[in-house]
């Protein structure tokens, strides 16, 4: 298998930047005819990845949704993750998994080890314990081929007290925020002999669509080779035809995630809603 910066830049290549989320929220359950159950939430992702189909090269579940049932809950994000990397679909786990030593190590192993019945091509992982608390989860990480997304610089607007935070313990001599510590120590690997000629490393950042970088003190030049996850998109607010605006030099390094904004159109709808999202991505990043 290649490295995960190969396979994405692959499926970037041939599929472009657009992240369909498979996000089955109760009213959408609802508002699509299927059971509030694991079988409602496993026919929803199923439903999702074949609309996806080649339309795009990467989804993301959002683990939360399908944990809410429980063991079955869990074996049917268990079929849909199988069912979207075998038509060869790029699976970011969306679980924000965040803790120290082995039980980090056990999280790590569970969506990112070969042949588990989660695993998954990245995952999101949480660096509040100390982005040093995620060295056990990036080795795994690079020993599997398999990437990390690094909640950096999140959307919700209650996260900018931390985000923003000048830190104590510092890389230079100079304030430095959490958000911008966090990326320059995370993401550290992305720059090392390990990812060789790769575009992208097996560190990224989630960086939202609808926050200002320069407010958090995050810098273009501490997300160098690094990917980045960013929702917003959407029912955030942000806009798919903006996102060089947004994220200027930047841009070619963004997974545009877009999850209700697709949703919503329902199961007879969500392929069109994909196609109408690719095409106004595709113009802007092409204009």
């Amino acid at each position: 298998m290649s490295s995960f910066g190969a396979r994405l830049a692959a499926a970037i290549d041939s599929r472009g930047q657009l992240c369909v989320g498979i996000d089955p929220h109760a009213d959408l359950l609802d508002s699509w005819g299927l059971d509030a159950a694991a079988s409602g939430v496993r026919e929803f992702g199923l439903r999702v990845v074949d609309a996806a189909g080649d339309r795009v090269g990467i989804v993301k579940p959002q683990v939360a949704f399908f944990e809410r049932f429980g063991s079955a809950g869990l074996a049917a994000l268990e079929d849909v993750i199988a069912a979207a990397r075998a038509a060869g679909l790029l699976v970011i786990a969306d679980a924000k998994r965040g803790d120290i030593g082995t039980t980090m190590d056990g999280y790590a192993q569970a969506w990112l080890g070969a042949g588990g019945p989660l695993e998954s091509d990245a995952l999101t992982v949480s660096p509040y314990l100390g982005p040093d608390s995620l060295r056990g989860t990036v080795s795994t990480a690079v020993r599997e081929e398999k990437g990390l997304f690094v909640l950096a610089a999140t959307s919700n607007p209650e996260a900018v007290g931390v985000q923003s935070a000048e830190v104590t313990v510092v890389d230079a001599d100079r304030g430095q925020t959490v958000a911008d510590w966090v990326a320059r120590r995370a993401g550290a690997v992305n720059s090392s002999a390990a990812t060789g000629e790769d575009r992208f490393g097996p560190v990224g950042f989630v960086v939202g669509a609808t926050v200002d970088r320069a407010d958090l003190g995050l810098t273009d030049d501490a997300l160098v080779r690094a990917p980045i996850l960013a929702p917003g998109f959407g029912a955030q607010g942000a806009r798919l035809s903006d996102i060089v605006t947004l994220f200027g030099a930047l841009a070619p390094q963004v997974i545009a995630s877009a999850s209700r904004s697709i949703l919503r159109a329902g199961p007879d709808g969500v392929a069109a809603a994909i196609d109408h999202h690719n095409a106004e991505l595709q113009e802007a990043l092409h204009a």
